[in-house]
Parts: C-alpha cells; sequence; structure tokens
C-alpha cells in the first residue's frame, strides 16, 4: 500500500511539475493583464477625463442633433452607434467607422463640440484586453489561453493532493502557516505550497467564470446552454422568435447571456421613414434602462436599433432590438428573462472584471491575481533550486499501474476539455515516440 502511495505521489507531481512548466509564463501575463484590467473605470478616467468631462449647462441637444453634428464633421464616415450623456457632467459618444477603422467622437451635448475622435484600437485598455483573451495573436491566442486556463484546472488537482497533509499533527505549520524557522527547502516549499492553497478558490472561481468567454470551448458551452432548455423564453419577442442568421454578437459587445440572441427584422413599410434617435432614446428611458446604455444603429433596410445595456452589475444587464420603422420593441432580454445558468455566468463575469461590488471586488481580485504571480514565481525558485545542472529537473514518474485512477481522471478532462485531450494526445505521442527513444532527451527530461 506505502508503495503504491509513493508511486503515485510521484506521478502526480512529475504531472504538476510539467504543468507548471508550460502554464508559468503565461499564468504571469493572464495575472499582470486580468489586475490591470481590473480598474478599467478608474484607468480609463485618467486617461481620457478631458474626454469625458464636460460643463453642465440647461439645455441639452436631442440625440438626432448631436449625430448630425459629427456626420457633418466627418462626411466621408458612417455613424454606427450613440451612447447618451450618462451623467449632466459627461460627454456623449458617436460610433463612427471610416473603412475598416472605428472610431468614437465624443461630443459636447449642450453645444454640439466635437471634444476628440479617438481610433479604438488606440483604447489602451482595449489592448490590454486584447492581451489578456488572446495574446494579442486573435485565434491561435484564444485556443492557447483556453487551453493554459484548462491546465491550470490540472495544476489546482495535482497541487492539492501534494500539498495534503500525510501525518497526523496538531502544528499547522506547512499545511496553512509558513515555517518561517524552518529555512531551505522546507521555506522554499512553504512559499510555494501554502500560499497556494490558500489561493485555490479563487483561482478556480477566476477559470469558471473566464472559460464561457473562451472561443472554442465557450463558444460550444453557450450553443448547448441556449439549445437545451436554458436558452431564450418565448416571453423576450413580440411575436414568434426571429429566424435569422445574425446574431446579437455580431452588431456590438452586449452581456455574454445575449450574444447568441437572433436579430430580429425591421417590417420594411413603403414611404416610411426610419424613427428618430430621439424617440429610441426615450424608448429606453420609459422602459427603465439602466444609464450608460449604447444605441446600435441600423444599417440596411431591415436593420433594427438595438440598445445594449452592459452594466457594472449583472442584474441591470438589457439587450434590446427595435423596429426602425415603428420603434416597437422586437426583442427585450434582461437578466431577469435569463435561465439559471444565464444569471450564474452572468454574475460570475461581473465578479470575474470587478465590476458587480464595486472596488471591494476589485481589491479582492488584484489580490488573488498578485498572489498567482507570487506563487508562479516562487514555483519557479523552487524548481531552480533543485534542479540539476544540464537537466530539466523533472520529478522521476511513477509505475501506471499505481496511477490509473488519476490518468482516468485527465481522460475525463480530456473530454469535458477537449483542447486539453488534444494535448494529451501530443504529450503521450511525443514521450513514446521521441523522449524515451532518444538517449539525450531521455536523460534530459528524466523519463
Amino acid at each position: 500500500m506505502k508503495k503504491k502511495t509513493t508511486e503515485l505521489y510521484k506521478t502526480i507531481w512529475r504531472w504538476h511539475f510539467y504543468a507548471g512548466i508550460f502554464v508559468a509564463p503565461f499564468l504571469i501575463v493572464l495575472a499582470i493583464t486580468g489586475g490591470t484590467y481590473l480598474f478599467k473605470p478608474q484607468i480609463e478616467q485618467a486617461l481620457y477625463h478631458s474626454y469625458y468631462e464636460v460643463k453642465e449647462e440647461s439645455t441639452k441637444m436631442d440625440a438626432d442633433a448631436q449625430v448630425a453634428v459629427v456626420q457633418k464633421q466627418y462626411p466621408e464616415g458612417t455613424v454606427t452607434s450613440f451612447k447618451p450623456s450618462s451623467l449632466p457632467t459627461r460627454s456623449s459618444e458617436v460610433g463612427l467607422a471610416e473603412g475598416d477603422a472605428t472610431y468614437t467622437v465624443f461630443l459636447n451635448p449642450y453645444n454640439g463640440e466635437v471634444i476628440k475622435k479617438l481610433d479604438n484600437h488606440n483604447r489602451i485598455m482595449d489592448r490590454i484586453e486584447e492581451l489578456h483573451g488572446e495574446l494579442m495573436v486573435g485565434t491561435w491566442g484564444d485556443r492557447l489561453v483556453e487551453l493554459v486556463t484548462c491546465w491550470v484546472i490540472v495544476l489546482i488537482i495535482t497541487g492539492v493532493y501534494l500539498w495534503f497533509p500525510r501525518k497526523s499533527k496538531k502544528e499547522k505549520g506547512g499545511t496553512f502557516l509558513i515555517r518561517f524557522n524552518k529555512g531551505g527547502r522546507a521555506l522554499r516549499r512553504d512559499l510555494h505550497a501554502v500560499p497556494a492553497v490558500w489561493l485555490t478558490a479563487g483561482i478556480a472561481f477566476l477559470i469558471a467564470t473566464g472559460l464561457p468567454w473562451s472561443g472554442f470551448w465557450g463558444t460550444n458551452f453557450q450553443s448547448i446552454v441556449t439549445n437545451t432548455g436554458q436558452g431564450y423564453p418565448p416571453s423576450i419577442w413580440t411575436g414568434n422568435p426571429p429566424d435569422s442568421v445574425t446574431q446579437t454578437k455580431d452588431l456590438t459587445k452586449v452581456p455574454w447571456a445575449a450574444e447568441t440572441l437572433e436579430v430580429p427584422k425591421s417590417t420594411v413599410i413603403p414611404n416610411y421613414e426610419r424613427v428618430s434617435l430621439t424617440t429610441i432614446e426615450e424608448n429606453a428611458e420609459k422602459r427603465g434602462v439602466p444609464e450608460g446604455y449604447k444605441i446600435v444603429i441600423p444599417q440596411t433596410a431591415e436593420g433594427v436599433y438595438t440598445i445594449s445595456a452592459f452594466p457594472n452589475k449583472a442584474q441591470d444587464e438589457v439587450t434590446m432590438h427595435l423596429d426602425q420603422y415603428t420603434g416597437a420593441v422586437l426583442t427585450d432580454y434582461r437578466y431577469d428573462n435569463y435561465g439559471w445558468m444565464g444569471k450564474a455566468i452572468a454574475l460570475g463575469i461581473t465578479l470575474h472584471k470587478g465590476t458587480q461590488f464595486g472596488l471591494i471586488n476589485q481589491l479582492i481580485s488584484v489580490l488573488i491575481c498578485i498572489g498567482i504571480v507570487l506563487v508562479v514565481c516562487s514555483g519557479i525558485y523552487l524548481w531552480w533550486k533543485r534542479k540539476p545542472s544540464h537537466q530539466l529537473g523533472a520529478p522521476k514518474s511513477g509505475s501506471a499501474r499505481h496511477a490509473y485512477g488519476f490518468y482516468i481522471l485527465l481522460v475525463v478532462l480530456g473530454i469535458i476539455f477537449p483542447l486539453v485531450g488534444l494535448s494529451l494526445i501530443v504529450i503521450f505521442l511525443l514521450d513514446f515516440l521521441v523522449i524515451r527513444r532518444v538517449a539525450k532527451l531521455k536523460k534530459f527530461f528524466n523519463a
């Protein structure tokens, strides 16, 4: 029994080691960018305060007049959206497309003065979000981030097993407290294992709330959720659900639960003109849409106005589609309409982004991010101190027949997370066909 436990421990230690080596650099990037993005409201306020702030006056221009000012000043561009001023001292924002480039035009809603035309590609926080989500290399980066995130699950499972106390003892040193008086290898181990176990729940939560955004697993999960009874209830549409290939995420950024919501079509009525943007704004106010919403302007004869409210709290999320000729509400989808899964994910996302509970949410999340960086660094230091020269320093693998339960767990994770499954196939093929057949590699990897 003791031999079986020892062999299992060696096997799990080896997988923990390799998972750590793989995810370490990416995990540092994700923690730093994620921790920075938590403070997007404060950072953007500091960066763009001169674009945001206007002097309060008695009368605002209506929405159509504001958009007309932008269209007149930039006749070659196409106005795509309008975000009303959310505070008496806040500017309005008009979305503008010029070729492949998109801009945000900040406008004084009282006198129509154009404050600034900002290239959306130059928004610093958007670049940080892109680095966090896809390492700034598009689809391949998204898949890599997803793979890293899933392998962190393996890292957590193996790490908890290695940390779990095996001797009955009253002292908590080395389990929940760092033994600073020990020094040497014991201290190095504690500096890695003890903070890691304290952070386990927080890291697991960030994984669970981040994966629904991923491009492969998240997209498939979203499809399953919206097609198995947790999708869109009939009550959110006026009339029958639309038969459309266009999804709301194709039009603008909307809450996760509304991304795959099918976009209805406006009923084209001869000699009818599009209702005013001001009317759409009034409809939003009448229906209690929270401040900070954006109106996406239709670009085709059958297009619709889309109102997207993606506020700090999940409970305030709103996605609406309105007929462009009559202003009639065709779709009204809110947090209360979400299924239990949609509500859970919506709450998870706002907690993940640090907006649900304001500053306290940000501080707790950033502490987890700082902790992740420190745990990764302590793990690298622990490895470096024990690594033999000219070798990777990987732990010797235990007997596979004593670790079949662990390998079954890996297979299950590979089925749930297909990218993990694919990577496991690659790992086993490399190990069997290359590493174990080349003497120098076998020695280097301690295979």
